[in-house]
């Protein structure tokens, strides 16, 4: 990965001039969150087409936006889990993660973000079950 003299990458700065453009352009839509998972390489858009059903079917309530190019999903204003494309930073795999909005404190430490190589019936019902708890 290139690095400027700051150190970010070009996948980093790419991301934070997403950012700039969403913040600035107001909300995005559902369309361009299905435009992005259309862009994909071959694995991420595969998997990025059915965690977004399974999003909208386990929750149908979040709503679709992008969050620094990237699909992510909503509710009152706050983004609850978000899809990490692995070819987004040049990653080994992609990742679904979930911000502190999200309910699913356990203890002192709990994950927050998850590895995603496949959806598996067993990962898609893992999913499902933390889609469900983040919103509860």
């Amino acid at each position: 990965m290139a690095t400027t003299k700051k150190g970010f990458t070009e996948s980093e700065r790419g991301a934070m001039k997403e950012r700039n453009r969403e913040l600035k352009g107001g909300a995005s839509t559902e369309a361009e969150v299905l435009e992005k998972i259309a862009a994909m390489p071959p694995a991420d858009r595969e998997l990025g087409e059915r965690l977004h059903e399974l999003i909208r079917t386990s929750v149908p309530e979040l709503t679709a936006k992008t969050w620094y190019g990237m699909p992510a999903y909503y509710r009152n204003g706050k983004m609850i889990c978000f899809f990490q494309a692995a070819a987004k930073f040049k990653a080994r795999y992609a990742m679904i993660g979930f911000s502190d909005a999200a309910n699913l404190d356990d203890g002192a430490m709990w994950p927050a973000y998850y590895a995603l190589t496949e959806l598996t019936p067993d990962a898609e019902a893992r999913i499902g079950a933390l889609l469900k708890q983040a919103v509860s």
